[in-house]
């Protein structure tokens, strides 16, 4: 069978790479394709209705996030990630029938929901079919998955002008499912849960057992986000990941802005040059720091975390010169550096965090960090915007240095890692389990 080859994780990651792709793509859509709609449904045109638009699909996200990762701690990832990827790949294609502001407005809320679905339980799938050697670089070319379908996102426009916004949005929401419809017959879920460690330890009674008391409820909800908040490396790790987010996010959103009023670039072409250089440039910063950390991680167990303070640590020059830059090459020449040196971080994050976090709770951590990080994004986006009215829109960009510098002196000295792959057995409930069957 396809799933037993020695060469089927990396197919999981090939697979997965076009689910991510999709999921920037889909939603990076709309911003781009603002004009078209506005000629059907006119108020989109207005920036306070798009500003909700684009709002209320972040907020959503991030409310999302930690109970997406929680349920795919608990069900069957295949079947969340397909059924994640189908319905927002339908909400994609109805946008085509939209014309009222209230009708996309609502399904740009439906697809918060269905795309929050994807990332904690997409993470910890592959995470948990590289245990060993690989693990960076295969979290790392995921990640480019993301960055192609931004990249790709921004020419939403140049397609709605060859044919239409409506066949755009139907058209790539067709292409979803049908894909869905694929990893339903070649993907396959893999996981050490609690209940599969106590039947190899005990048997299978005990193993029943566990299943019952690890079955989805409240009440284990609250006790795996007990566990995760009462980890002072989880802290750490929530931290930096945030602190990255805020350049992440400024970039995305005002970077075009920046390299127009910095730069004089007309904004036909300060926005491809702000996301496209980025983007290739973080592709670039994961075939790096990806096989770097899984080779480091061998000789030294912080050999992952060392690898993400340096692409942390390349940022930080980066965001100065970024804001306060008025010279178009240098600055475009500093935009690629920044995108190297967060490809090397994003590569890493999920790779540190299966160091403190076991298995069974990565999608759950993973998704506080993605709600976190989202929210810092939101905030951030926000700041600037009235930085940007009184023309320190340069110096906000600036700032964020500090931020990224006290972020990396967190991250050296408070983490060290005891194992590369933290993993628990479910010892307290098996030894309970397994005197119980003895007393019988």
């Amino acid at each position: 069978m396809l799933q037993e080859k020695k060469f089927y994780p990396w197919f999981v990651v090939g697979m997965l790479w076009i689910v991510a792709l999709l999921n920037y793509l889909d939603r990076q859509m709309l911003s781009t394709m603002q004009q078209s709609i506005g000629i059907t449904i006119p108020a989109i045109q207005d920036p306070a209705n798009f500003g909700r638009l684009m709002a209320i699909f972040l907020w959503i996200y991030g409310c999302i996030s930690p109970i997406s990762g929680a349920i795919a701690d608990k069900l069957n990832r295949k079947w969340l990630i397909v059924g994640s990827l189908g319905v927002w790949s339908a909400v994609t294609s109805f946008m085509s029938l939209c014309t009222s502001y209230e009708s996309i407005y609502t399904l740009r809320a439906i697809m918060g929901v269905s795309e929050a679905l994807y990332i904690p339980a997409g993470l910890s799938l592959i995470a948990d079919y590289f245990t060993g050697k690989g693990r960076s670089l295969a979290i790392g070319i995921h990640m480019t998955g993301l960055y192609t379908g931004q990249a790709l996102g921004g020419f939403g426009a140049t397609v709605a002008d060859l044919f239409s916004w409506q066949d755009t949005f139907r058209w790539f929401g067709i292409a979803g499912v049908i894909y869905a419809v694929v990893l339903v017959l070649f993907l396959r879920d893999k996981r050490s849960t609690p209940e599969i460690e106590a039947q190899e330890l005990y048997g299978a009674e005990a193993g029943a057992e566990i299943s019952k008391v690890e079955k989805f409820n409240p009440v284990s909800l609250l006790k795996g986000f007990g566990l995760i908040f009462s980890n002072i490396a989880f802290w750490v790790i929530l931290f930096f990941f945030a602190s990255s987010s805020l350049p992440g996010w400024s970039t995305k959103n005002w970077l075009p802005t920046l390299f127009a009023e910095n730069l004089g670039l007309a904004p036909g072409v300060a926005g491809p040059a702000s996301t496209i250089s980025i983007a290739v440039a973080s592709f670039i910063g994961v075939m790096i720091g990806g096989p770097i950390s899984d080779k480091w991680v061998k000789r030294n167990l912080r050999g992952r975390i060392y690898t993400s303070a340096i692409g942390l640590g390349m940022m930080i020059p980066c965001l100065i010169m970024i804001g306060l830059g008025h010279n178009a090459v240098t600055t475009l020449a500093v935009c690629l550096l920044f995108g190297i040196g967060y490809g090397m971080f994003d590569a890493n994050t999920m790779p540190i965090l299966c160091q403190f976090i076991p298995s069974r709770l990565r999608a759950s951590a993973y998704g506080v960090l993605n709600m976190t990080g989202v929210f810092a994004g939101a905030l951030v986006t926000q700041v600037l915007g009235e930085w940007a009215i009184e023309g320190n829109l340069g110096l906000g960009f600036a700032y964020m240095s500090v931020v990224i510098a006290i972020a990396i002196i967190l991250q050296l000295t408070l983490l060290r890692p005891k194992t590369d792959n933290c993993e628990e057995v479910a010892s307290d409930f098996s030894n309970k389990i397994k005197l119980d069957i003895e007393i019988n």
